[in-house]
């Protein structure tokens, strides 16, 4: 199978679970900003759910297919349409050769993920296939997607040969079939406005004062246009040190929360650096991580403050219902 890009949209690019084991040589991880819209997408098709697969931003991409092809598209809803016939996501979709995927508005969320079946049939460099885009590393040569690429598929599984299979025996004049069943998406990525995202405690929360901590936890914060796949900066009430302190820089992660002199929060996302000395208020948890993802600039978030022990058990719950959600894919 391969696919050939017609207008590449704002910025899509090839990501994966990301490029760990690197960061002590300065390598930042990248990978999908939501992993979770990558994971499910994935397992939708029959590949393994840490393959490769297109992320879009806000303005998807427009895509022929050069051969009869088995897809899945996650995440946000950029009303997507196959030859002007409005398609649902989250579900395997059998496209027929020679037809045209195109995206329009923006209706929720703001990233949705494409997979295909067998994956993309790109190197990994460093173990991934993730794009780092700054350093031109990984993904389709170390870049967005532009127009005119073509991308082929790897070798399908035989879940994948199955879907495929039984998809083409459905589709008879439409250019695209799908199952009769889907993923409920509000089950994985409940999108919302103003949405609460649950943070921990970070390293440095006691060296705040009592009244931030206080309003970071109870007032809105509203993402700012300067947000990216590096972090997003959010405005809202400044966030005071109970003293001005000096920090060696020390190792964050997705979803570290830095406070800058400025006082306006900064949320660490997939392109993050691999260390940071600014001081630390919180970590937002990973079952969160794919809310923030699909959340667009001049949107606003709510933050809760929850344990360590809570976050955990929000992860083994969500890691279950992904394990469940593989088994009944295989059943059909």
């Amino acid at each position: 199978m391969s696919i050939r890009v017609m207008r590449p949209g704002l910025l899509t690019s090839i990501q994966d679970l990301g490029r760990y084991g690197f960061q002590q040589h300065g390598v930042i991880v990248s990978g999908a900003m939501d992993a979770l819209s990558l994971r499910v997408a994935n397992l939708l098709v029959g590949n393994e759910e840490k393959e490769a697969v297109l992320e879009m931003t806000l303005v998807g991409p427009s895509i022929s297919f050069e051969e009869d092809s088995l897809i899945a598209i996650t995440g946000g809803d950029l009303s997507p349409n196959i030859n002007g016939n409005p398609v649902s996501g989250w579900r395997p979709i059998f496209v027929k050769k020679g037809s045209i995927l195109k995206f329009g508005p923006c209706k929720e969320g703001c990233r949705t993920y494409l997979a295909l079946a067998g994956g993309y049939d790109i190197p990994k460099k460093m173990n991934s296939k993730s794009t780092y885009l700054l350093g031109g590393i990984g993904g389709f040569n170390g870049r967005a997607l532009k127009a005119g690429d073509v991308l082929a598929s790897g070798s399908m599984s035989e879940k994948s040969n199955r879907l495929f299979n039984q998809l083409k025996l459905k589709q008879k004049e439409s250019p695209f079939a799908t199952t009769g069943w889907f993923v409920n998406r509000k089950e994985f990525l409940p999108l919302r406005k103003s949405p609460v995202i649950r943070v921990m405690n970070g390293r440095q929360f006691d060296l705040f004062k009592r009244s931030s901590c206080s309003e970071f936890f109870t007032l809105p914060f509203k993402v700012s246009s300067q947000s990216d796949r590096m972090g997003y900066r959010i405005a809202g009430p400044k966030i005071e040190l109970n003293e001005k302190v000096e920090m060696i820089s020390e190792a964050v992660t997705h979803g570290t929360i830095q406070i800058p002199p400025d006082g306006n929060p900064i949320i660490l996302l997939a392109d993050r650096q691999t260390t940071g000395g600014y001081p630390k208020i919180g970590q937002v948890v990973s079952v969160d991580l794919p809310l923030i993802a699909q959340t667009k600039p001049g949107e606003e978030i709510y933050f809760s403050n929850i344990t360590h022990e809570e976050a955990e058990q929000l992860y083994l719950e969500r890691e279950r219902k992904l394990k469940a959600l593989e088994a009944v894919i295989s059943l059909n």
